[in-house]
């Protein structure tokens, strides 16, 4: 649980020169953006969840319903590591053509995804300046 005024009971976690280990606002940071992702990806798989709300099989039951999340992963973003549970959209519907079940497949975070797309183009760069003059402030200035 993240807290904004820290707790007596923890020590002064401070490091010498005022600034802490883990930075108050890096944390926050990364909280409000794990919170804003979530949000976003369920907002994703109600509107989906909606728009085939009136197909139903021949028991009447929806044949697109919400089902549960996936395991809980960890995305590399420009705010940091965040862990994120994406929900789970079970698609009973069959494609007519080829005969298969259709599938959810999010738009924001696909299956596949560790880490957002801008830290996969930096990587590359933080590589190659890294070996070559040991100068990151190039590379780092895409974020």
């Amino acid at each position: 649980m993240l807290t904004v005024v820290p707790d007596p009971a923890d020590g002064d976690r401070r490091q010498p020169g005022g600034s802490s280990s883990s930075s108050l606002i890096d944390e926050i940071v990364r909280e409000g953006a794990r919170r804003m992702l979530a949000e976003a990806l369920k907002a994703e798989v109600d509107a989906y969840i909606a728009a085939f709300a009136d197909e139903r099989d021949e028991h009447g039951r929806r044949l697109v319903v919400r089902n549960g999340s996936h395991q809980a992963r960890e995305i590399l973003t420009a705010a940091g590591a965040i862990e994120v549970t994406a929900p789970r959209v079970n698609d009973k519907r069959v494609d007519a053509e080829t005969g298969e079940r259709r599938r959810f497949s999010s738009a924001i975070l696909p299956p596949w995804a560790r880490k957002t797309p801008k830290i996969s183009e930096v990587l590359p760069l933080l590589y190659l300046h890294g070996l070559s003059s040991g100068d990151f402030v190039p590379a780092l200035g895409h974020f």
